[in-house]
């Protein structure tokens, strides 16, 4: 196939919060007057992952407005918060999550990014973001370094849809021009990422950075660093 350009998602493909998740938490409430043991709090954030999972599969349209992208973070980040034991700072505590998260120092680019990029763009590749992400992404990738390798960054809270529907899919394709036949998706998610690739005729390579042995039945071409798309033969 003809592949001529490539669609991103960003959180576990792109980037991963820094140091991590648990201890940016940490810092940010350390600096409110409380400590936890991150053991606790691994235990605290798998119920709001939970919860996180439960609202995404009964109504995933919190993703496409900005309100309620940063609505459904506050929850989140306040269960999270509850279930250590704080309780009167915790939407306090919540909002100060939220905003350390928009600071490029919070997000790590992974090792594999940057050279992918340079090596697709040499390809003559046209590289793309499309991503479930609230309205900050944009920014985020310009402090990053990322957004000169990138012919668009759309994410789904900017443009008023959500992966894995076609809209968002298409609105990439419409930027670039290219027909979804000579296109690849690459993403972490197999319903957003995968499925929603595949509704709109565009090629998926599924991401699987954690080594996840659930995701190895996939069907579809899984990877575990992007340098592997080099070596994919799809070029």
């Amino acid at each position: 196939m003809d592949y001529k350009a490539i669609f991103f998602d960003v959180g576990n493909t792109l980037l991963y919060p820094y140091p991590s998740m648990e201890k940016v938490c940490a810092e940010v409430m350390f600096r409110y007057g409380y400590s936890i043991d991150l053991k606790e709090f691994s235990r605290a954030l798998c119920v709001a992952d939970g919860y996180y999972l439960q609202r995404y599969e009964e109504d995933d349209s919190f993703w496409t407005d900005r309100n309620e992208a940063v609505s459904m973070w506050l929850d989140f980040y306040e269960l999270l918060l509850r279930e250590v034991g704080i309780d009167g700072d915790a939407r306090l505590i919540a909002q100060a999550i939220y905003d350390d998260f928009g600071k490029k120092e919070r997000w790590q680019i992974y090792p594999d990014v940057v050279p992918t990029f340079k090596k697709l763009k040499d390809l003559g590749m046209e590289l793309g973001i499309i991503s479930n992400w609230d309205g900050r992404l944009t920014m985020l990738c310009e402090e990053l370094g990322l957004l000169k390798y990138l012919e668009f960054v759309i994410s789904s809270a900017d443009v008023g849809s959500v992966k894995p529907h076609p809209e968002i899919f298409e609105l990439g394709l419409n930027k670039i021009k290219i027909s979804p036949k000579h296109v690849i998706h690459v993403g972490d998610h197999y319903y957003a990422d995968v499925m929603g690739a595949k509704g709109v005729g565009i090629t998926p390579v599924l991401i699987n950075r954690g080594n996840n042995p659930n995701r190895e039945d996939s069907d579809c071409l899984i990877i575990k660093s992007l340098l592997e798309l080099i070596d994919s033969g799809m070029f």
